[in-house]
């Protein structure tokens, strides 16, 4: 296997694993909580199919992304509907959102089946960081939402480890009685 080979298959994992590590991140806050999310999948796949016909329909990939966001946040706003405010059993919740969400997207997106964009996000080169040897075509040589992912990892880090409100959030997840004691 030659170099430009392990390159170009390294670059096209972090492309794909990008939109797993949105909701990873997010996942980590809701677990960070104390809330048990296995509903992730659906709400993925629901904010998937949405987003692709919105950018279908409209020709902008940024459009696609906001209608993904409002879908997905749909899929939670059930779940945490579920959970918080009608105290339904987490598991059972989560489960059922993505049995719902497989169902619904499947339902939403057969008309589209095969159907390619006209438009999509195009890879950016770094200036100076996408000629470093091996690592620059890996890492910087990549859209913009794998940029901003970068970003929002750092932005989370130092949002639960340097922050009150990150305290605060993991003092809730690790031991719920123990903050509620303290209001």
């Amino acid at each position: 296997m030659t170099i430009d080979i392990l390159i170009a298959i390294l670059a096209t994992a972090i492309t794909a694993g990008t939109p797993i590590l949105y909701a990873a991140l997010g996942e980590i806050l809701t677990e960070r909580a104390g809330i048990l999310n296995l509903g992730v999948e659906g709400m993925m796949l629901v904010g998937a199919v949405s987003g692709f016909i919105a950018a279908f329909h409209t020709s902008s990939p940024w459009t696609g992304i906001i209608v993904a966001m409002f879908a997905g946040g749909a899929m939670a706003s059930i779940h945490a509907l579920l959970t918080i405010t009608l105290r339904a059993n987490q598991t059972v919740s989560g489960l059922s959102l993505t049995i719902f969400g497989i169902g619904l997207s499947g339902y939403l997106g057969k008309p589209i089946v095969g159907t390619p964009l006209e438009t999509s996000f195009k890879a950016l080169e770094l200036p100076i960081l996408s000629s470093i040897p091996f690592i620059g075509p890996i890492m910087f040589k990549q859209d913009a939402l794998v940029y901003l992912s970068y970003i929002i990892v750092l932005v989370m880090w130092f949002f639960i480890y340097r922050t009150k409100t990150g305290l605060n959030l993991r003092a809730v997840g690790e031991n719920p009685a123990a903050a509620d004691s303290l209001g």
